[in-house]
């Protein structure tokens, strides 16, 4: 009777040990799977904001309207579409001249830079530290990077475009086919879980263009004033990357440098310090008001996922490392604060 027992005993901890090591080998692949197809989700991620976007104009058209929610889904759309494809008609011309001024503005401005570097004994140092052979491969190897992530940056926005649609049109069926994977009692926790995710998102969305379309316009503005010849090329860069917090102002300030410093010293000074001046006004005052009716982030918060996810994926990490910090701050909210709140 007491082998049996034992027997049995020994063959419960060897079945524990086996279970234990099952759920060990499956968290690590689990991570595997998800370090090797990260840059996948972000893509898919990506076409998620897209239509929580469009999702967002199709609900506005429908209190305003009361028409049918395919009929504002249709309109909002082909609306976006045509907005950014009559903008780009109406001042394509501009752009285009400008953008072929700028191709040939950028040799001449680096040409002028290595003339007054070499006229001091540091900007020798510095020119013969750039003309080294280790730091030509370096540029080259750069380069090469730069344009290969760029092509597959438009391989990437294809996909995210036709993901944003399908989503778009309906929603239901893949929110849907998630919540019938919870279990029965935690279906309804699950979609309002999706329903804070999706007004979250929205908000952050909202502030977010409404941010950047006045970067967009204080740029264009002061590097008009300044008489900067490529002023809505670069107020262009300027807004756009103003959707990357930290960084994308300090990369949107390179072209805007290099153009001014054509024209002298002072004017890249006058640019530099115009460009500091609406960074401070975006993120003391305007961020700070959309924040107060639409999404809190703590900054220290966002610097550290756009280091995290920047390192991990590249590009597509530190454009989209804010809403996927959104994300993560609902998700903490709803499954752990909540729940301990009840208990408590």
């Amino acid at each position: 009777m007491n082998e049996q027992q034992e027997s049995t005993g020994e063959y419960g901890y060897v079945k524990k040990v086996w279970i234990a090591v099952g759920i060990v080998a499956l968290i690590i692949s689990l991570l595997l799977i998800l370090t090797a197809t990260f840059g996948v989700i972000l893509v898919i991620f990506a076409g998620i904001l897209l239509a929580v976007f469009f999702r967002g104009c199709t609900g506005m058209l429908n209190r305003w309207t009361k028409w049918n929610e395919k009929l504002c889904v249709f309109i909002s759309i082909v609306f976006v579409l045509a907005l950014v494809v009559g903008f780009f008609w109406l001042v394509g011309s501009q752009i285009e001249t400008q953008i072929a001024e700028l191709s040939d503005t950028l040799p001449k401005t680096i040409e002028n830079l290595k003339s007054r570097l070499g006229n001091s004994n540091l900007g020798n140092k510095v020119m013969d530290r750039i003309s080294s052979e280790d730091s030509e491969k370096k540029i080259q190897a750069f380069a090469t990077g730069f344009f290969t992530s760029t092509f597959g940056g438009f391989g990437d926005i294809y996909v995210v475009v036709f993901i944003g649609l399908f989503i778009t049109v309906s929603p239901e069926l893949y929110i849907e086919g998630i919540i019938e994977l919870a279990p029965r009692k935690a279906r309804q926790g699950t979609r309002d879980l999706f329903f804070s995710l999706g007004e979250q998102l929205r908000k952050w969305i909202k502030g977010k263009l409404l941010s950047m379309f006045v970067v967009f316009i204080l740029t264009a503005i002061g590097l008009w004033i300044l008489g900067i010849p490529l002023w809505l090329v670069l107020a262009m860069i300027a807004g756009i990357l103003s959707f990357i917090p930290n960084f994308g102002p300090i990369a949107a300030l390179i072209p805007a440098v290099l153009v001014a410093l054509l024209q002298s010293p002072q004017t890249a000074l006058w640019v530099t310090g115009m460009y500091i001046v609406i960074q401070f006004i975006e993120s003391n005052f305007i961020t700070t008001l959309i924040q107060q009716k639409m999404v809190n982030i703590p900054p220290a918060l966002i610097i550290s996922a756009q280091m995290m996810l920047g390192a991990l994926t590249g590009s597509w990490g530190l454009v989209l490392s804010t809403p996927l910090t959104v994300v993560v701050i609902v998700l903490i909210k709803h499954l752990y604060i909540n729940r301990r709140e009840k208990n408590d």
